[in-house]
């Protein structure tokens, strides 16, 4: 019975940190984090990953974005503020690392 006060500080303790560190991990892993973000802001509508259909009709797949965009100058567009003449597409805005880190993930997607 003792130990249970312990391991519930133990673990209110240790939760935080583990946050922090997958944060810190994703930070150092431009792949990784871009594709939170992409997860995060695109899977509604696009299909992000190498396969599988986009949940919305007229979202294309992500992983076709370089035969229409040039990946090298997506970054300037994301950090410029991306829109689309689609009404459903929301604005876009991303920091520079972010945007990096976005095209890093697509890159890993092409096809």
């Amino acid at each position: 019975m003792s130990r249970l006060p312990t391991i519930l500080f133990t673990l209110v303790v240790a939760l935080p940190a583990l946050a922090v560190g997958d944060t810190a991990a994703q930070a150092q892993d431009p792949v990784r984090h871009g594709r939170a973000l992409v997860k995060q802001f695109c899977a509604r509508c696009h299909s992000v990953t190498r396969r599988g259909r986009s949940p919305h009709a007229d979202a294309p797949p992500l992983r076709h974005m370089g035969r229409t965009f040039d990946l090298d100058e997506f970054p300037h567009t994301l950090e410029r503020g991306i829109s689309s003449s689609h009404p459903a597409m929301p604005e876009f805005k991303f920091d520079h690392d972010d945007a990096r880190a976005v095209r890093a993930y697509l890159r890993t997607i092409q096809q």
